[in-house]
């Protein structure tokens, strides 16, 4: 699938997977298994964010996370990668968000940003009251799962 797909039906929440295409290397070229792998791999899509017209003009964004890194238990880095609708990799949707879980989400200028993806209402509850964002909302995760993708910003006429 290409970014655009991806952008237009991947619920926030999904794990996608991104490819170049090519072989994976032996590990015993480490510079090349080490470009390999920022080309190839797996993210959970969190962010999806409308393009811009106007004078500076850009195109419909998403990102994927990828990882955190922590010490003694707190987060001190979040791994993410913001990718175009015009990428050239290769992407697919490894796995979707089952009914019943619930999205942490908030929306602001046309942007969509995923804050946690619970299991249940009683673990969103939970998180929530722990972490405190600004707007956010909860959203259960329907039988059929419709995507809504934010509306382009630009200047009127």
């Amino acid at each position: 699938m290409s970014a655009q797909h991806i952008y237009d039906s991947a619920p926030l929440g999904s794990l996608i997977r991104f490819s170049n295409g090519e072989p994976r290397p032996p590990a015993r070229f480490t510079r090349k298994l080490r470009a390999w792998n920022e080309e190839n791999g797996l993210g959970r899509l969190v962010d999806r964010s409308a393009g811009r017209a106007g004078a500076y003009p850009s195109p419909a964004t998403f990102s994927l996370h990828l990882g955190n890194y922590d010490s003694q238990g707190t987060i001190v880095m979040v791994v993410r990668r913001i990718y175009t609708i015009d990428s050239a990799l290769q992407f697919e949707i490894a796995e979707q968000p089952k009914a019943g879980m619930v999205r942490i989400i908030s929306r602001r200028d046309g942007r969509e940003e995923l804050h946690h993806l619970a299991p249940n209402i009683a673990a969103a509850e939970a998180w929530s009251a722990a972490h405190r964002y600004h707007g956010a909302v909860m959203e259960v995760v329907p039988d059929l799962d419709p995507v809504i993708p934010p509306v382009r910003l630009g200047r009127a006429a």
